[in-house]
């Protein structure tokens, strides 16, 4: 599959597909987005939102949650405030999330049966990774986007005069629900 997208890349710049996606690195309409990756999202909340190349940063991640206050989604956010000029942040989950209910046995049972050694997953819990805390989804999507909206909105290096909300998104029709406190 990746030599057939590699393919197509080569054909899509040889004909300069790119023109029509170019603009710069800052977001038109300063708003940065943490969202889910799943595959429902990818084309069906720009969208159901009226974006274009150019208006907003999106972040994805398992679950448009943030578990750690110095993940990478966190540092993310700080860039686009105080780099690229974001001064109102959105935190969008979905209904059917697959994040909701996964379990941390589980995941770690399939790790297993794809060959990670134990090993592996003694020197994890050795170093002080908490793995079922850190491989656990969770059991309501609205308490996780609140959760995740307290977290950015509390964050000692993000400015109180952030906006950040949450909503969540109907995979299949793109309603969006705004989430109150």
């Amino acid at each position: 599959m990746i030599d057939e997208i590699l393919k197509f890349n080569r054909e899509f710049v040889s004909s300069k597909g790119y023109e029509r996606f170019i603009t710069s690195k800052y977001p038109d309409k300063r708003i940065a987005i943490v969202t889910c990756m799943d595959t429902r999202l990818i084309e069906m909340l720009p969208a159901a939102l009226g974006f274009r190349n150019g208006d907003v940063k999106i972040i994805k991640n398992a679950g448009a949650t943030i578990t750690n206050p110095f993940d990478s989604t966190m540092r993310s956010l700080l860039v686009a405030v105080f780099e690229l000029g974001v001064n109102e942040i959105m935190v969008i989950g979905h209904t059917g999330c697959g994040v909701q209910g996964m379990d941390a046995r589980e995941m770690l049972q399939l790790m297993r049966q794809r060959g990670i050694p134990e090993e592996h997953i003694s020197l994890m819990r050795h170093c002080g990774i908490d793995l079922d805390s850190w491989l656990h989804g969770f059991d309501d999507t609205d308490a996780a986007i609140r959760e995740t909206v307290d977290l950015i909105s509390r964050h000692p290096l993000m400015p109180s005069d952030v906006r950040t909300a949450g909503y969540i998104m109907d995979s299949t029709t793109g309603e969006l629900r705004p989430l109150h406190s």
